[in-house]
């Protein structure tokens, strides 16, 4: 099949079957189970088509890379409790005479900080956060939507990220842009015009200092935690294993604040950024092997013995499987929808009747569609930049004008909107992880608040498009 290429209505058929089925049974893997099988079917490649898919789909560098981060990650979050690192984070952090407030701003600031990983940042931020926030009642939920809400938001308007250099390599050979110094210039121009994740950043902050005020299911979901101390609904099924959440602190090890906790973070820091600045690459996993491999050194120095080290690695690992799992079949329905040309129908069914004034808010929408539909926000962009921004350039007469650099702003936003809706999302599964959130219970809470952001975005890009 060509890149462009669909087999019509059909195409969406087990992208919407599996968002339909995870918020209907609330078991996100078995709803992308179902959807792959039913999309091979739909292929006409029978019932070894399901096996042929994982195969082929886990089988790639893409997975092993976020399967070893996954890994690594949990290998440091297991020794960070194993210490009591973070334990002794949330002693050290309470004895600045906090308020429920104070805790979920920590946490708000936090995100924004560790700019640059959408991976690490969630998972960060929730893991080191819920000691905290469980004290002081916030529920998991919001927990879950602070993180989220300041991951890929934050990335995406950071020049300096791997997001900023997948974009700007993406907008190479379009119009006038040719190196890519100018493809970055085009980027930095463009991050005004992105106010999905302007206005996300900055509601976050907002519903928590109470401007913006709580509703729909987050509501009920704050009242719960507040009234009842409940900061999972009954029956709840975090995503994340005991074997990670349930690591008690090992009794007479000399611990140290900052040697098993600040420094392993400022390795991850100083790698990912360092390697960026110099390779044009964060390089996070290799940055949380580095860190772990620090930490497991540090903790046998401190009298921890070498087998409880490796116990402990262990269960951080096993504690990260229910999100590797679900990335995997997420992996693997977004392989299912490239071959059926999901995107590329949703494009296709959209595109004849653009005009320049409606281009940067249908773009907005379209990519927004296209990342629910798949769950990738990468992917969304790799897909709808080639096809949104030559048509900026053919309405601006290959000048770089306010539309190009709003339809580039619109792409991202409408990826990162997407993905914020969407249960088979990598960096919400990621942030529920951290938080150890119900995976759908994430999702539902964060959606309104993700489409009272885009709904003003929307309108201010037809505004915009109008005065172009």
């Amino acid at each position: 099949m060509s890149p462009d290429a669909h087999i019509g209505v059909l195409s969406i058929l087990p992208a919407t079957l599996a968002i339909l089925l995870a918020f209907v049974t609330r078991n996100t893997v078995f709803s992308l189970a179902v959807a792959c099988f039913v999309g091979v079917l739909t292929l006409g490649q029978g019932l070894m088509g399901f096996p042929t898919l994982l195969k082929e789909t886990l089988g790639t560098t893409s997975f092993s890379w976020i399967l070893l981060l996954e890994l690594f990650i949990g290998t440091v979050i297991a020794f960070f409790q194993r210490t009591g690192a973070i334990q002794n984070f949330t002693a050290w952090v309470e004895r600045r005479a906090l308020t429920r407030m104070k805790v979920q701003l920590i946490a708000w600031v936090m995100g924004m900080f560790v700019f640059f990983s959408d991976y690490f940042s969630p998972l960060f931020v929730g893991s080191t956060m819920r000691g905290l926030t469980d004290r002081y009642r916030v529920s998991r939920e919001k927990l879950a939507y602070i993180a989220d809400s300041t991951s890929a938001p934050v990335s995406v308007l950071v020049p300096i990220t791997g997001w900023a250099v997948f974009i700007s390599g993406l907008l190479i050979g379009m119009g006038p842009i040719e190196t890519p110094g100018q493809a970055m210039g085009v980027f930095l121009k463009a991050i005004p015009f992105n106010l999905y994740a302007w206005l996300s950043v900055l509601v976050v902050g907002l519903v928590i200092v109470g401007v913006v005020p709580l509703f729909g299911p987050m509501r009920r979901a704050e009242r719960r935690a507040m009234e009842e101390g409940k900061v999972l609904r009954d029956g709840a099924e975090p995503l994340v294993g005991e074997e990670l959440t349930d690591i008690p602190a090992y009794e007479g090890a000399r611990t140290s604040l900052f040697l098993n906790f600040f420094a392993p973070v400022l390795i991850v820091i100083g790698i990912a950024v360092g390697t960026f600045i110099v390779l044009d690459s964060a390089k996070t996993m290799e940055a949380f092997l580095a860190a772990a491999i620090f930490l497991g050194v540090v903790m046998r120095l401190q009298g921890i013995p070498f087998d409880d080290i490796m116990k402990t690695a262990i269960s951080g690992m096993k504690g990260v499987m229910p999100a590797i799992i679900i990335l995997a079949l997420a992996y693997s329905l977004n392989q299912l929808s490239k071959d059926m040309g999901t995107a590329s129908y949703i494009v296709e069914a959209s595109r004849s009747w653009l005009t320049p004034s409606l281009l940067p808010a249908v773009t907005f929408l379209i990519a927004a569609l296209v990342a629910f539909s798949t769950g990738s926000s990468w992917g969304t962009f790799a897909i709808v930049m080639p096809l949104a921004v030559p048509l900026a350039f053919n309405f601006s007469a290959d000048a770089l004008t306010p539309l190009v650099y709003a339809t580039v702003a619109a792409v991202a936003g409408g990826g990162v909107f997407g993905d914020h809706c969407s249960p088979l999302s990598d960096t919400s599964v990621l942030a529920s992880t951290g938080a150890a959130s119900d995976h759908i219970d994430h999702i539902k809470t964060q959606i309104p608040f993700a489409l009272a952001v885009a709904l003003p975005s929307f309108l201010i890009y037809l505004a915009l498009g109008a005065s172009f």
